[in-house]
């Protein structure tokens, strides 16, 4: 029994690490994702769920874009926060990043999620303690069931339905400093409640953009899954024109879009404490880890450098082969480092995995 304990334990660990140390690494297409949808915050159901807006995901194995409504539902610490996953536009192609709780809000594409979301950080509420106090100027809470409120009125002059960063027509946000501090903390994905809601949504035909005509007839739940009864909010509008993929002529593909500057990879995520059941052992795989992400910071930090250094120096020439050699040149440093990064990550698992089966065994 506890055998079988820690071995899902651990499968769940390196599901984690994988999702935070890759996050790049997924659906990768080609055609924008339609505008958000308008629609309103369903109440919230209860003391302790938190927002976590919805968003345009894509399925690969019906090429089309389908709507996750934005739900409520528990973090999986005290203290912790939903960052928003959100699509970037990668040089030739979209990718998305995907969503995380952590301590701090970080940086989602600058994408207006409207409620709280607004595009950078969160306005929707703050814990104290270990209560979240929920801002009713910004979300749907009955204060007759919930006590710990406050309001604070916040001016959204920038409302925007556009639902992807950079390329033609996107959001042109970048990183602020505290957001880049807050890609440090430790993060965890999505919980179990939050990936059935997604599944639920990539099975219902209803919520998919060439049906629903970026109008989903679900775009917001009470609770994570209930996509039936009292709890359930229709989109009131689509957030703009919805062009379908198949009109634009446009592939996909489901790879990952290889970065052409370092600038143009996501934050370093910080992998999650090793949990092997042996605390001497996880401080001991804690210390290398924390090695290895110096590191690879350091040396992201120094290359990148070095390229926006050239990137200037070759501005100033105005010769556009010499650009694209360096561009070239850029791309392939990118990706070679990103490469070996992604290898050490996975080295440290290997480390890390026999150890954990190790200290599987009954005792």
């Amino acid at each position: 029994m506890h055998r079988s304990i820690r071995t899902l334990l651990f499968g769940f660990f390196l599901v984690c690490f994988s999702a935070v140390a890759f996050a790049r690494v997924g659906v990768v297409i080609t055609v924008a994702p339609p505008p958000l949808p308008i629609y309103e915050q369903p109440v919230c159901p209860g003391d302790g769920y938190l927002w976590t807006p919805g968003y345009w995901a894509w399925g690969d194995d019906f090429n089309d874009y389908y709507w996750v409504p934005g739900t409520w539902i528990t973090a999986p610490e005290v203290g912790f926060l939903w960052t928003p996953g959100y699509w970037g536009w990668g040089g030739d192609s979209f990718v998305f990043y995907n969503g995380y709780w952590g301590p701090h809000i970080g940086f989602y594409g600058g994408i207006n999620y409207g409620f709280g979301y607004f595009g950078v950080g969160f306005e929707g509420g703050r814990w104290e303690g270990d209560h979240f106090f929920y801002n009713r100027a910004v979300l749907n809470v009955n204060v007759t069931d919930i006590h710990n409120v406050y309001e604070t009125r916040i001016t959204n002059t920038n409302v925007t339905h556009v639902s992807y960063n950079g390329g033609n027509g996107g959001v042109t946000a970048r990183p602020t400093p505290e957001e880049e501090a807050a890609a440090h903390d430790r993060h965890v994905g999505p919980v179990p409640a939050q990936t059935q809601h997604i599944q639920e949504a990539r099975s219902n035909q209803q919520l998919r953009a060439s049906v629903n005509q970026g109008k989903p007839p679900i775009a917001a739940t009470a609770k994570p899954g209930e996509f039936s009864g009292s709890g359930v909010v229709r989109a009131s509008d689509a957030g703009g024109h919805y062009t379908p993929a198949a009109d634009r002529g446009e592939g996909a593909r489901a790879e990952s879009a290889p970065a052409s500057h370092v600038r143009d990879l996501p934050p370093v995520q910080r992998p999650p404490a090793p949990n092997t059941g042996n605390p001497k052992l996880d401080r001991k795989y804690q210390k290398q880890q924390d090695k290895q992400y110096a590191q690879q910071q350091k040396e992201r930090d120094k290359l990148q450098m070095q390229q926006d250094k050239e990137d200037a120096r070759v501005a100033k020439q105005n010769n556009e082969a010499a650009k694209q050699q360096v561009e070239q040149r850029h791309q392939q440093q990118t990706q070679q480092m990103q490469q070996r990064h992604q290898q050490q990550t996975a080295q440290m698992q290997q480390r890390v995995a026999p150890a954990a089966r190790s200290d599987s065994r009954p005792r």
